[in-house]
């Protein structure tokens, strides 16, 4: 697993677990607790799909720049190696 994948991983259930705990030591009812475990959930799943988006598109703009630096990468060998054999001719 990647450091990103790790760090993503720990903020999630580091904030579930911090969460979970604060509002099961508050002093509220059964059917608030409830409701409001439910919208935590709701909450983080939103963020964690946001932060894995937003992963992904860096992932991708990182693989893009890649490919152009390996394609820029192979026309400067095929250049250089087309060179000798024009000066053989």
């Amino acid at each position: 697993m990647s450091t990103a994948g790790k760090f993503l991983a720990g903020f999630i259930v580091g904030g579930a677990v911090g969460a979970i705990a604060g509002i099961l030591l508050a002093p509220k009812s059964g059917a608030e607790t409830r409701e409001i475990l439910k919208n935590s959930a709701v909450d983080a799943k939103k963020k964690a799909e946001e932060t894995v988006k937003e992963i992904q598109a860096k992932a991708d703009d990182v693989v893009s720049e890649l490919q152009k630096k390996g394609d820029e990468i192979k026309e400067k060998l095929q250049t250089l190696m087309k060179k000798p054999e024009q000066e053989n001719a």
